[in-house]
């Protein structure tokens, strides 16, 4: 090693050392004497003093030994050298000038934190890859699910592919709606984790299992009961051919409510004890269920809607096993499921309602644009069923981030070992992912409508009103990956107050805006630049609130151990 040697300078010296190899920033000698000569060639340096000389050298080596500590080789310099300690204590005996000495330690000091916190951001961004990329699969697999229905259903009849708009709007867009129930999931178990309590894991998993069944069993019976009456009151009297075949649809898939429910449940407690690779499993085999339905029961027997109905439906009960059972692994008992006490209900219901409240805003505004969709008339209807099923396919994208704050920011916030400044460096970590991926969303999303609309239809009047909203669809698409990101990190750090009614806000300006439009003649193009206000007005307000200094990366007073309740 060299450093046993240049430490020890003092018993020779090296004779016209070239100084440029080890040369630090120029801010390291402004104190310096002989700082005119840093750039001079090898031979000038003669011209210094052998103390100069000497010390300068000496100097070159702390800066070269403190760099190395940096990148990782602290031990093996401490080892030749006694520890990076006893340098420094040799370096002050030989009389290094104090100014020098300063210069160095400031130099160091911050390449040190500059490293460290490039090194942050990047192990960081590689956890979240990490967990979000098989928690994407997650998300996918609903709106690929529907988007087969679409795709499949659209080669065979134009009615049928319109009557799936009001179709999936019942199915899967007031699920949604219990979407509370996976956030509050989520949230409680990170939250019990990061107190290191299992038994509480173990009790939120079964009264939240038991709220899902329940929730379950009540949808089905809305949709035997009602299913029919709901499509006729939102399609309309001008629209009314459409609801036989959206009522075939809603009476298969709703036989799937409390499996659906359940499963959900089920996969939130996994994805917030962290892993996201079991449920990733089940759906890849529910996946493989419904396109072996899809080809079977459509395209080979020639059921229509029914039969795409079927096969998503049995997919789903599917699922649902395989998330408790990836859950039993875990050593929980899935199986068990307790009644909430009242006090426990009540404390749910803090969490879940702000929840449920900026679902229901996000589900009715998504639905209304179904709604004046609907009323322009069956082709119309028939490309927005394509734009919006496609939507939905690419947005869910960004979920993953939104889940990956919900999973891992508790721990940070609140956790034994909690740190704002590591959650600060999380946000940025997810936000720098949300810019990238939507970007790449927006332009691969828009592509295959735009190049390839034959696989969603043959008909070219419904393939031209889809070519009119490509460009309001890049721009809602670009922005959802950020605003998942805020939005998971406002969850996570309960402030849920002001994400339900930021949401609702959002809403009933966007209603506003959409009722305009419609009634102005502006067509789909005009439902599609509410959407993508919509979407930016959701990503400002949720960034202004996690800057403010009262916001949930800012305020330690937020945050005190066993007391954690909603804002």
């Amino acid at each position: 090693m060299p450093f046993k040697a240049l430490s020890h300078a003092s018993h020779f010296h090296l004779q016209n050392p070239d100084l440029r190899r080890f040369s630090p920033p120029s801010t390291s000698f402004s104190n310096s004497p002989n700082t005119r000569f840093r750039n001079s060639p090898a031979p000038s340096l003669l011209c210094i003093s052998p103390a100069a000389n000497d010390r300068r050298h000496r100097l070159t080596a702390l800066c070269k030994s403190s760099s190395q500590e940096v990148l990782g080789e602290t031990q093996d310099v401490a080892s030749e050298n006694g520890g990076n300690g006893a340098l420094v204590s040799s370096f002050e005996e030989e009389d290094v000038g104090e100014g020098e000495e300063e210069a160095v330690e400031v130099v160091v000091g911050s390449k040190r934190k500059e490293f460290a916190a490039d090194q942050s951001i990047l192990n960081q961004m590689k956890k979240i890859v990490m967990f979000s990329g098989p928690a994407t699969a997650l998300w996918i697999c609903g709106p690929l699910m529907s988007l087969i229905d679409t795709a499949v259903i659209g080669q065979g009849s134009s009615l049928e592919l319109a009557a799936l708009g009001p179709g999936t709007v019942l199915c899967d867009n007031m699920s949604y709606v219990f979407m509370f129930l996976s956030i509050a999931t989520s949230n409680m178990v990170a939250t019990a984790l990061a107190r290191k309590d299992k038994k509480e894991v173990q009790h939120q998993i079964s009264i939240l299992l038991f709220i899902g069944l329940a929730c379950g069993v009540l949808m089905l019976f809305f949709m035997k009961f009602l299913g029919a009456w709901a499509l006729t009151a939102f399609t309309g009297p001008k629209n009314a051919h459409l609801v036989p075949a959206a009522n075939t649809y809603v009476q298969i898939r709703g036989l799937a409510w409390p499996a659906v429910l359940i499963g959900w449940v089920a996969q939130s407690a996994s994805l917030g004890m962290k892993d996201s690779w079991g449920p990733l499993k089940a759906l890849a085999v529910a996946s493989a269920v419904n396109v072996t339905g899809h080809v079977v029961l459509c395209t080979l027997l020639g059921y229509g809607i029914a039969g795409a109905a079927w096969a998503t439906m049995v997919s789903q009960v599917i699922a649902a096993y395989m998330m408790i059972e990836a859950l039993n692994k875990k050593g929980f008992k899935a199986y068990s499921i307790s009644v909430p006490s009242p006090s426990e209900l009540l404390q749910i219901f803090k969490l879940a309602a702000p929840v449920f409240v900026t679902m229901v805003s996000k589900v009715s505004f998504y639905s209304l644009i179904i709604y004046f969709a609907t009323s322009m008339g069956t082709h119309t209807v028939a490309a927005h069923q394509v734009m919006i099923q496609m939507y939905s396919m690419c947005v869910v994208w960004g979920e993953p981030l939104s889940q990956t704050a919900q999973s891992f920011m508790p721990e940070l916030m609140y956790g034994v070992d909690r740190s704002l400044s590591k959650a600060q460096t999380l946000l940025k970590s997810l936000l720098i992912i949300g810019v990238i991926l939507g970007l790449l969303l927006g332009i691969v999303g828009t592509s295959v409508p735009a190049l390839f609309p034959n696989i969603f239809t043959p008909d070219p009047s419904v393939m031209q009103q889809m070519h009119k909203v490509l460009i309001p669809f890049f721009f809602a698409l670009a922005v959802t990956p950020c605003t998942h990101s805020l939005e998971g990190t406002l969850l996570a750090g309960r402030d849920l107050k002001f994400l339900s009614l930021s949401m609702s806000g959002c809403f009933t300006l966007g209603a506003i805006i959409l009722w305009l439009v419609s009634n102005s003649g502006y067509g789909l193009p005009g439902c599609w630049c509410a959407l993508v206000g919509f979407q930016w007005a959701r990503f400002f307000l949720s960034l202004r609130r996690l800057l403010s200094p009262n916001g949930v990366l800012f305020s330690e007073e937020r945050y005190e151990l066993g007391k954690l309740k909603a804002a």
